[in-house]
């Protein structure tokens, strides 16, 4: 499809598919759409949240949201959660707080300056007349230090702690951020969020987007995506996240793209990603925001003690990988959608970019599985898998 193709389609409204579930391109006022976050609320009804604007890491990207209502044809029309116009705002992350109060994480940054961002934490308000209806209020600043990034959400210890899945873009001094030093971290709270304090995990060079999902008991294992564009790698937690293995690889390729971790409720643990990584491509470019245009002479950064990140590995297929191990192996893979992948370009408005990335995933009560993706950074692509989803994935 062209870009203006996807732009009518994108009405919110649901259309049937061949497997019984359904598939809907979210409302969106913006020409470039990405990084969504699925969260079910109480009621049944589904919030996703993106980033919207004209091209990532420019000062009119900014946080939208839509709902959808338990039993609606469609989803509700597109709401503006962030307003910084002098900041870039991405990766929104939804976290229902034990008390219910509904909490948006994002992250700020001035252009492509990832070492720079700072995570903004805001209250999310539901209209109890109009179910579709989201507010936010103005928010603050987490007390973490600049270059902390999130994309996945909250896990609340047994002691009552926030554990908040991070990764940290260590700045690099004169020289551009490129992923050559990222590491992982946990943003920790022990107040609802008030403060925090970061501890890091070592040997993670390169391991981003730390998703975490519950093994049983005190025993959680974490998923990363990786700047070297190699494997999805795997860490460990004995102590409901007090302390963490250092991160080891799976069998699941990663194109340096974004992965989304769940548990299901017999055990086993999906994660939702692009299977391929850089031995599937020859295709590079030279940074995230090598388009930007903005005026920067510092050279990119050396990766010297770091790692040599790699961009432009095609961003597809789309798939949910099972595990029967823990999260040590993916010996199923289901094909959500395929396509060229092509990444080179991340403007949504000429039709070079065709990615199929930034899944996010959701199990739900009656055994369904929700999804959403970019899809060519033009939309954000809504995707329900009805019940019996995995029936060929069991060999029924």
């Amino acid at each position: 499809m062209t870009p203006d193709d996807i732009a009518r389609r994108m009405t919110g409204a649901l259309t049937a598919t061949n497997s019984d579930g359904f598939e809907a391109y979210l409302p969106s006022p913006m020409v470039q759409n990405h990084a969504s976050f699925l969260h079910r609320q109480a009621d049944g009804s589904l919030i996703c949240a993106w980033f919207g604007g004209s091209l990532e890491g420019k000062s009119d990207i900014s946080i939208y949201a839509s709902v959808l209502p338990e039993g609606a044809p469609a989803w509700g029309p597109p709401q503006r959660l962030s307003s910084d116009p002098d900041h870039s705002e991405q990766n929104p992350v939804l976290f229902e707080a034990p008390n219910g109060r509904l909490l948006l994480f994002h992250t700020s940054q001035p252009a492509g300056n990832q070492d720079e961002c700072r995570i903004r934490m805001t209250e999310v308000a539901k209209d109890g007349a109009d179910p579709t209806r989201l507010t936010a209020a103005e928010g603050c600043h987490l007390d973490l230090p600049r270059g902390s990034f999130v994309r996945a959400p909250v896990v609340v210890r047994d002691d009552g702690a926030w554990l908040l899945p991070i990764f940290r873009c260590i700045p690099r001094p004169g020289q551009k951020w490129n992923g050559s030093h990222d590491t992982a971290a946990v943003g920790i709270s022990h107040d609802g969020g008030a403060t925090w304090k970061l501890e890091e995990l070592s040997q993670s060079i390169g391991c981003v987007h730390m998703s975490p999902a519950p093994l049983g008991g005190s025993t959680m294992a974490a998923f990363f995506r990786r700047r070297q564009a190699d494997l999805v790698y795997r860490t460990v937690s004995s102590d409901n996240g007090r302390t963490w293995s250092n991160p080891a690889p799976t069998d699941l390729p990663n194109n340096n793209s974004s992965i989304a971790a769940i548990a299901l409720d017999d055990g086993r643990i999906a994660i939702i990603c692009n299977p391929v990584n850089a031995a599937a491509s020859p295709d590079r470019r030279t940074s995230l925001y090598d388009e930007l245009g903005e005026e920067d002479d510092r050279p990119e950064a050396d990766p010297a003690g770091g790692c040599t990140p790699i961009w432009g590995v095609p961003r597809a297929p789309v798939c949910v990988c099972i595990s029967h191990d823990g999260g040590q192996t993916f010996r199923d893979r289901i094909l959500i959608e395929d396509g060229p992948g092509t990444c080179l370009s991340n403007d949504s408005t000429d039709g070079r970019n065709k990615e199929m990335s930034y899944p996010w995933l959701l199990a739900g009560p009656d055994g369904s599985l929700h999804i959403a993706y970019t899809y060519h950074r033009r939309a954000i692509k809504y995707v329900r898998l009805a019940p019996g989803w995995d029936r060929t994935e069991n060999g029924e």
